[in-house]
């Protein structure tokens, strides 16, 4: 009787090449001498590369310079008004003109940008911080804490945070502040923040070396903020770079309609409200401080839109 179980059949013959014909070491081999990578360091080195983070970049850097030293690029008062230059046009020392009280307009625009960044930042910070420690709590600990805390933020998401920010600012109108109008900004804007973090440290919390270190004796809250939050935090920041823009959005949009900022705070938003009166007769009045509120936002975004695709490869748009 004949063996034919390892015979193959016509037709199926293979072909095993010879061992001297497969340089095997000369694909496998690996570059020890090449310098370390991490993702912060291949996010760079997209973002290096990418023209939409240059351009967003330097005008960020040039609006943070003109809002810390405003007196760089003007020596007038902003609050100094002078009813006889009333919507007078441009000037020598004066190249946007008059306001209907007789503001300069050059110079409420420069200082204007120290507010808006000011209330933008600020949230961001708030908005940052106690969304990513909610977050992180209900994703790590899950069970009724997740329970509680998502709760939490499905009450908060389901109120639009400008007009909750409308109706909380309308209650507290006797006091006018930015830091009143920053905490009730960050009050509505932490969900989205805390949804981010959730995912993000549930994706973490059950990889190998958060078992590795609970192996090796360290708490559960060691893990969390020693290991897993480090290792999530690429998507945190996406949506804290991204929601800049809103917050300054939002506080112009609640100074438009006066119960964000005092009348004597200097802000794009409250600019563009007083001169919504000429808007007819003298349109560049409210045309200097709506694009310096447009080109900064802009700025914000495209830089999120970067960092997002620097972070995330999956989710580049090109």
């Amino acid at each position: 009787m004949t063996d034919i179980t390892n015979k193959p059949l016509p037709g199926q013959e293979r072909f095993v090449a010879p061992l001297d014909e497969t340089p095997l070491l000369s694909v496998d081999n690996v570059d020890e001498s090449a310098p370390a990578t991490s993702m912060w360091a291949d996010a760079w080195r997209t973002l290096r590369k990418n023209p939409m983070f240059i351009i967003s970049g330097i005008v960020i850097l040039f609006i943070l310079f003109v809002a810390i030293f405003p007196g760089v690029f003007t020596r007038t008062n902003p609050n100094y008004c002078n009813l006889e230059n009333s919507l007078d046009g441009s000037q020598q020392g004066h190249p946007f003109g008059f306001d209907l009280q007789g503001c300069d307009v050059y110079a409420r625009v420069v200082y204007g940008a120290r507010t808006s960044i000011s209330v933008g930042v600020l949230t961001t910070i708030i908005v940052v911080a106690v969304g990513t420690l909610i977050g992180a709590i209900a994703g790590f600990f899950g069970g009724w804490v997740d329970a509680v805390l998502s709760r939490l933020v499905d009450i908060f998401l389901a109120i639009p945070m400008l007009l909750g920010a409308i109706v909380v600012l309308q209650m507290f109108r006797t006091s006018s502040s930015i830091w009143k109008v920053v905490l009730v900004l960050a009050l509505f804007g932490w969900v989205s923040t805390a949804r981010i973090a959730r995912g993000a440290v549930l994706s973490s919390k059950n990889l190998e070396f958060n078992t590795a270190s609970t192996a090796l004796g360290s708490t559960p809250m060691r893990n969390l903020f020693r290991h897993i939050l480090p290792n999530s935090v690429a998507p945190i920041i996406v949506i804290g770079t991204t929601s800049l823009g809103s917050y300054i959005v939002s506080e112009a949009t609640l100074s438009f309609l006066g119960i964000g900022l005092p009348p004597s705070v200097v802000s794009w938003g409250g600019d563009i409200s007083k001169a919504q009166t000429v808007l007819r007769t003298d349109p560049m009045v409210l045309f200097y401080p709506s694009l310096a509120l447009a080109i900064t936002v802009l700025a914000f975004i495209m830089m999120g839109d970067a960092v997002k695709d620097a972070l995330d490869p999956k989710s580049r748009t090109a």
